[in-house]
């Protein structure tokens, strides 16, 4: 099914984790024209800094890499795919278990896929050892409603 997208943007960086930061307020400016809540953009910054944690943590483990963001927007949806041509995952579904993780030495470490899960409306995983890996996330933005931006012109006119 070819959907029909509004706006197309397309980012590439080298996997450095200094890098992340930059990605996150990059795919965040740019859903900002679907006007989504605080909520909403807190989710999407979330799930975009562990899916570039994750290319750079260990799909290039230690090694320099290409990051890439391609992020798409419909009326109502952003869908964000983010890859590397790192070393791929083994075994995807375990690495989608809570808690698991290859580098049991980081903080917070096994729980980025549980965090893009839960903060975006759709994920997937694609990956292939020796290629690398690729996550599709999307996250549907809600319309205001009339007394969000009723209270909203409130706010800012005070």
């Amino acid at each position: 099914m070819k959907r029909d997208f509004k706006n197309e943007m397309k980012l590439e960086f080298i996997s450095k984790s200094s890098n992340e930061a930059f990605a996150r307020i990059a795919v965040a400016a740019f859903a900002a024209q679907l006007d989504p809540s605080l909520e909403e953009l807190a989710d999407i910054k979330t799930a975009v800094s562990e899916a570039v944690t994750n290319s750079i943590i260990h799909g290039y483990d230690k090694k320099q890499g290409i990051v890439k963001v391609v992020s798409k927007l419909t009326d109502n949806e952003i869908i964000i795919e983010i890859s590397d041509k790192g070393k791929g995952i083994e075994n995807i579904e375990e690495a989608k278990e809570p808690l698991f993780t290859t580098k049991p030495n980081l903080e917070r470490s096994g729980m980025g896929f549980t965090i893009m899960e839960s903060f975006m409306d759709k994920m997937e995983v694609e990956s292939i050892l020796g290629l690398g890996t690729k996550v599709t996330m999307s996250k549907i933005i809600k319309p205001k409603t009339v007394n969000e931006e009723e209270e909203f012109e409130v706010l800012s006119t005070n």
